[in-house]
């Protein structure tokens, strides 16, 4: 950043520039013009609609307090839906109301029947405390709306139990507090009218999978106490919403698609950030484990960490509020510690108006930042997608978002939460050295000319459906009846926990077994987090997710947190803690993990000839052995040091494609070559799945292998990374050609020699990125192609 355009600007917000004139500053900061493409989404105007005969008059006047004059088009078309008993999902655009599609026909039934309840389920607490807000400001008597998540206060919890008629809460507590809880809810879930999910494009994979199970044990409680409560969804815009909803539901639901809101222009640049010169090291000095970028051998982009800070501060300097969306919690503490340290450089104490958000913080320091930004304390933010949900941001101006978040919806989820308010806004993607980002940057078409995905949910997942059914027989026997509810493949669950001593069938059903209740990870994250203690001081400063634990909290590892750079001095799975102390090492630090894969059975294949693709079950075993130490100037390799931690088992649901070896010789692949080929091969089709599925590269893992043992011959494999599968897997197997030609193109198209992050280098890779060799993975693709029908 330069300090002379910082300078030049008080601490204070002030009015900014144009987005076009913002991104003309910005691009002119370095030698080379970083942006490849600048798509103008123009603006909109709305289409209002009249307020539906059957609201009444006080709720229309509360409205009017709160600025709404009367509805738009597709809100007064979804609430009538819902309203006349039709469950239903509004899937538009990003700002465009879908609150008072719900709120309307919602709160009209509270005020017109004083005993009807009404649930709101939102994906994180922020969303549900933004919604309790928006709510509570409408001042409607009788209503009494209330959060009841996992930091609602004890004392409080039996009174939202017993008076509160709009309950706001998530997933995870509907599964373990309300439902477990049932009979203390019996009065709430009995006069139930309507369910209310929120931004439900976001439950997908295992944990969409879960919680479609969690919404079919509600439903089961509600018939239990004679209700029949109508559902009213609401998405982003996303490919088939209908469909999804139906299967999250197990409900007919009708969409609304039509978005009739007017919406404020857009400029949206994509950005590449500059080459640079071979071996040389970053540009700018970062804070420890500050490379979640990259695990590469030779850095041949600038980071988009770096360049994204770096955009952060200067944006901040113009006076524009703006959100940085980074991919990871260690990358959102490094770009606002970048972010600060420019800023503070240029005028000191600036650099306070920038702060990083993330999951793991304590609800104290989460409810602050959301406060300071919605107050302008805070011009800049750098968060993970923990606000890229509906979280009412106005104000913002500018969007920087580090790194495709993995699907095009969550990309135009996350572009939206600039121009709240009409305005211009301007949205920056910030490309990392990666396959789809190089891709994507250098094929707006992919983007701007491609329709949204469907969200993608597997309900039928057994390692999903037996636990979620042991959970509902808990709450209540499991009757013939009920097995309907769960759908396909229950049956053979309920026999299975019946054979493993889970239930105990009887005449009237099937009954568990246990005292103590199931416990069950709805997210999959592998387990409870485990919790970051300071070891002098015995304070708590934030949690990190069980799955993850291996890699960021093994011993000797570098931990942020607010920027401030800890040391990790044990980790304890046992009781789930890691001790850390407070340290500034001038190394980061990188966790190096080895797999193994074995076939456990095939459901699906394709015989091509030489080549096989090939959907089925496989166990994966994986293990983090070692970490290496290394410079944060250079990135030098300081030594290697080894750990002691469990192995980790997984039977998840892969696709793979084996090669015959005299295809591979015909192609001009030398056997010694092969392993490079495929390794290049298996980590480009990674990174590339994510344009054909909703899913992101850190959800599927592959391994590949120059001859393996079940499939004897050259085999690459791509899996889901989570028990029993999340239907990532199928999609690639029902999309292989498309798949794998995008793939092909992305290497070959990039412009290295042997292959960079931007083709065939992994941020993940256990081996080191070796071997690769990226010319042979391109012939390997072209004979997997030639092959392969359509």
């Amino acid at each position: 950043m330069e300090s002379s355009s910082a300078a030049t600007v008080s601490a204070g917000p002030s009015p900014g520039p144009t987005p076009a004139d913002l991104l003309r500053r910005l691009r002119a900061r370095g030698a080379a013009d970083p942006v490849t493409h600048v798509e103008r989404v123009p603006a909109r105007p709305g289409v209002p609609a009249p307020w539906p005969s059957w609201a009444p008059p006080e709720l229309r006047a509360a409205f009017a307090r709160r600025g709404v004059g009367a509805p738009w088009q597709h809100q007064a078309q979804a609430a009538t839906l819902a309203y006349e008993g039709e469950h239903v999902v509004v899937a538009t655009g990003t700002a465009s109301g879908k609150s008072l599609a719900y709120q309307l026909p919602a709160l009209a039934t509270l005020l017109a029947d004083p005993r009807a309840t009404v649930l709101y389920l939102a994906p994180t607490k922020a969303l549900a405390a933004d919604q309790l807000r928006a709510v509570a400001a409408l001042e409607l008597e009788g209503v009494r709306p209330a959060c009841y998540d996992g930091d609602t206060p004890r004392a409080e919890r039996e009174w939202i139990r017993r008076h509160s008629r709009f309950v706001l809460t998530n997933p995870d507590m509907l599964h373990h507090g309300v439902l477990p809880g049932h009979a203390q809810w019996s009065g709430f879930l009995r006069r139930l009218a309507y369910v209310v999910i929120d931004e439900c494009h976001t439950y997908r994979g295992v944990f969409g999978s879960h919680v479609a199970h969690v919404l079919r044990r509600l439903r089961r409680q509600c018939a239990r106490f004679g209700s029949t409560p109508v559902f009213v969804l609401a998405s982003a815009t996303s490919g088939d919403p209908s469909t999804a909803a139906g299967r999250l539901t197990g409900l007919p639901v009708t969409a609304v698609t039509e978005d009739a809101s007017p919406r404020g222009g857009v400029t949206f640049a994509l950005w590449e950030p500059p080459l640079l010169p071979p071996d040389s090291g970053p540009s700018t000095p970062v804070p420890p484990q500050s490379t979640g970028d990259h695990d590469d051998l030779q850095q041949v982009r600038r980071s988009a960490l770096r360049e994204t800070a770096d955009l952060l501060a200067d944006t901040v300097a113009e006076g524009v509020r703006t959100l940085a969306f980074v991919r990871s919690r260690k990358g959102a503490e490094v770009v606002a510690a970048n972010a600060r340290r420019a800023l503070d450089d240029a005028v000191p104490g600036l650099g306070d108006r920038v702060a990083a958000y993330r999951g793991g913080y304590l609800r104290e320091e989460r409810r602050e930042l959301e406060r300071a930004l919605l107050h302008g304390d805070l011009l800049g933010l750098a968060s993970t997608n923990a606000l890229e949900l509906g979280v009412d941001l106005v104000g913002l101006d500018a969007v920087l978002i580090c790194g495709y978040p993995g699907t095009r919806a969550s990309l135009w989820q996350q572009a939206g939460r600039a121009g709240r308010s009409g305005q211009e806004a301007l949205a920056v993607l910030v490309a990392r050295d990666d396959p789809l980002d190089t891709y994507l940057v250098h094929h707006p078409e992919a983007i701007f000319g491609a329709p949204v995905e469907a969200t993608v949910l597997d309900p039928a997942n057994p390692y999903v459906l037996a636990p979620q059914l042991a959970c509902a027989a808990f709450e209540a026997p499991l009757t013939p009846a009920d097995l309907a509810l769960f759908g396909d493949g229950a049956k053979e669950a309920v026999d299975q926990l019946v054979a493993a001593g889970a239930l105990r069938q009887r005449p009237t059903g099937w009954y568990w077994r246990h005292r103590e209740r199931p416990e069950v990870d709805l997210r999959g994250e592998g387990g409870a987090p485990v919790c970051v203690v300071e070891s002098s001081t015995g304070r708590l400063l934030g949690t990190v997710d069980g799955g993850s634990s291996h890699f960021l909290l093994h011993s000797g590892a570098v931990y942020l947190h607010q920027g401030v750079s800890y040391v990790v001095d044990d980790l304890d799975l046992v009781d789930g803690c890691a001790l850390v102390h407070a340290e500034e090492p001038d190394w980061s630090t990188h966790a190096r993990d080895v797999t193994d894969l074995s076939v456990v059975s095939v459901r699906s294949y394709v015989d091509a000839g030489p080549v096989g693709m090939f959907l089925g079950e496989v166990d994966v075993t994986s293990q983090v052995v070692s970490y290496q130490r290394r410079r944060i100037a250079t990135g030098e390799v300081i030594d290697t040091r080894p750990l002691d931690l469990p192995a980790r088992e997984l039977r998840t649901v892969a696709v793979w494609f084996t090669l015959s070896p005299q295809s591979l010789t015909l192609a001009g692949v030398q056997p010694a070559d092969v392993p490079g080929a495929l390794h290049a091969a298996e980590h480009a089709a990674i990174g590339l799945l994510p344009l054909m599925a909703t899913c992101d590269r850190w959800d599927i893992g592959g391994l590949s292998t120059a001859m393996h043992q079940d499939t004897e011959a050259p085999t690459v494999f791509v899996y889901d990374g989570h028990p029993g599968g999340a239907g990532f897997a199928e999609r690639a197997y029902g999309t292989a050609s498309a798949w794998l030609r995008a793939t092909r193109d992305a290497i070959a198209e990039c412009g290295c020699e042997s292959g960079c992050p931007s083709c065939v280098q992994s941020p993940k890779c256990g081996n080191g990125n070796n071997p690769l060799s990226k010319p042979d993975a391109i012939r390997v693709l072209d004979v997997v192609l030639a092959n392969l029908p359509e």
